[in-house]
């Protein structure tokens, strides 16, 4: 009887050696006369395990994790393909962690139990249950279920999935387009990359449904360029799913058509804006578009478009399949659903965890992340990438919502969290803000290209001590001017790391730590 094993290919267990460990399994099966099929799956998201190696038993999927290379004698000498856990590596049935037995997987459910470019594998664990759905419904009817379901936006600004594709199914022309943003560069995200890695079949149901909803027969996933792994398993995924009839001018004998590309980023932070986005993927220099006109209206090409980001089109296939209710009965408030939340920086235990909205953050860093990896104490977190608050001590209690992040001044964004020890300079930190942005800055409006530029200078001003008081009311007026004045999130964001700075550690701005 073949026994399966199970060796991740993601981007992070690359990294570290899981083809050299998958390659080292086979060798010593063969030398050992054993009939062993391994099967290169997608990542758990349980990064401090990686490389995660599961073998299938009756019982269910035994791991052991974190393996080296020296580790795979040692694994067959105490018979790991027969289930056997006395090696010290052994982490017991996968399914019974707790890291991953209290998420609420709703977009995550298959990562790390499928191979990802494996159609059977997808469509035997529900894969294209929504799709089949969708085809029996009009284009109305779709929207009504995103709209039932509270959807989101999953990239940052939240926007209610519903409303923008009900804008764009409204929205006359002919040609409408699908765009999915993949150009993922939040600092502590990884949740899109995962999708892609782990489960692409997801993101492109969940595209062609979109598509069906407004009649747009032509989908983009603009993938961030640093993501060779997931481009490679895209694109096998994307041909399998013509080969099959899931794409193409006859979509499962329907008549109806989508197709759909990837195309690479341009390296650039910005394009991570929508209309920048939209501008890159037009051959032009990826600048930010005054809006007005909206890019449900006039998109790309100058037609209705969708954009949406990876993480709000990998939850439709769940909500076509389970219903808008099923999706909106998990969350608090305004927030339904789950966040896939991204544990990364001074943690024990990172990685990926899928919530439904409403767990505080404390919970999460401390029953999930393990608190912090160097064992110091925790200092602050900043949540929703570079552009992110940093919080303090007293906000850890806050709940994971929208609406709970925003009376605090701060973001979800992503669901990115990043955590700091107390060895962290928070003045070094609000300084990084300002320079991120004068680095990244498309450059169209003076707030953000210039304002980013003296905020530099006048933080480096204030930490040396030159008339702190007025530079820092300077600092204060220079942040509100760049709230307020900024054509798009990029320079209107910048301020919140550094306002945070401000305000809960204000002495650590005020003077240059001396190393």
């Amino acid at each position: 009887m073949t026994t399966r094993v199970f060796v991740p290919r993601d981007t992070t267990a690359l990294s570290l050696g899981a083809n050299k460990i998958a390659t080292l399994i086979q060798a010593e099966a063969a030398s050992r006369g054993l009939d062993i099929e391994v099967v290169r799956n997608g990542s758990r998201g349980l990064f401090w395990l990686e490389p995660l190696v599961e073998v299938q038993t009756p019982e269910g999927r035994i791991g052991f994790g974190p393996l080296s290379t020296d580790d795979i004698a040692a694994l067959f000498d105490e018979r790991f393909q027969e289930g056997q856990q006395s090696h010290p590596a052994s982490v017991g049935l996968v399914e019974e962690i707790p890291y991953l037995k209290n998420q609420q997987r709703l977009t995550f459910v298959r990562a790390g139990i499928t191979d990802p470019v494996s159609l059977e594998d997808y469509t035997s664990h529900d894969g294209y249950k929504g799709l089949k759905n969708a085809l029996q419904l009009s284009g109305q009817q779709i929207v009504d279920e995103v709209k039932t379901s509270g959807l989101r936006g999953r990239g940052g600004a939240a926007f209610p999935t519903g409303i923008k594709w009900q804008t764009v199914l409204d929205a006359p022309g002919e040609q409408k387009y699908i765009v999915c943003n993949a150009d993922e560069g939040d600092s502590g995200s990884f949740a899109d990359r995962l999708v892609m890695e782990c489960d692409p079949f997801m993101l492109i149901e969940g595209m062609t449904i979109a598509g069906l909803a407004i009649n747009a027969s032509q989908g983009y996933i603009y993938l961030r360029s640093e993501y060779p792994v997931a481009h490679e398993i895209l694109k096998q995924a994307i041909a399998t799913a013509y080969e099959h009839g899931y794409l193409g001018k006859n979509i499962l004998g329907s008549k109806r058509q989508f197709d759909l590309e990837v195309r690479l980023g341009a390296g650039a932070y910005i394009c991570g804006e929508e209309t920048s986005l939209l501008d890159s993927l037009e051959g032009k220099r990826g600048l930010v578009r005054a809006k007005p006109p909206l890019p449900a209206i006039v998109g790309l090409f100058g037609n209705p478009t969708i954009v949406n980001n990876v993480l709000s089109l990998a939850a439709i296939p769940y909500i076509l399949d389970k219903g808008g209710q099923a999706y909106a009965d998990y969350g608090i408030g305004r927030s339904r659903g789950t966040l896939p939340v991204q544990l990364a920086g001074n943690v024990k235990r990172g990685g990926l965890v899928e919530l439904a909205f409403g767990m505080p953050l404390s919970q999460l860093m401390n029953e999930f992340g393990g608190g912090t990896r160097s064992g110091r104490p925790l200092k602050a977190v900043q949540v929703g990438g570079p552009l992110g608050a940093y919080l303090p001590e007293q906000q850890w209690d806050t709940l994971i919502d929208y609406e709970g992040f925003s009376a605090e001044k701060a973001v979800l964004g992503h669901g990115g969290v990043v955590m700091f020890d107390d060895t962290v300079d928070m003045g070094e930190q609000a300084r990084f803000a300002m320079e991120f942005c004068e680095f990244e800055s498309c450059g169209k409006c003076t707030p953000c290209r210039i304002g980013a530029t003296r905020g530099v200078e006048v933080i480096d001003r204030i930490r040396t001590g030159e008339n702190q008081e007025m530079n820092w009311q300077l600092l204060e007026d220079l942040c509100d001017t760049m709230v307020d004045g900024s054509l798009c999130a990029m320079g209107g964001m910048t301020p919140f790391p550094v306002q945070s700075v401000m305000t809960f550690f204000p002495d650590e701005l005020r003077s240059a730590r001396q190393e």
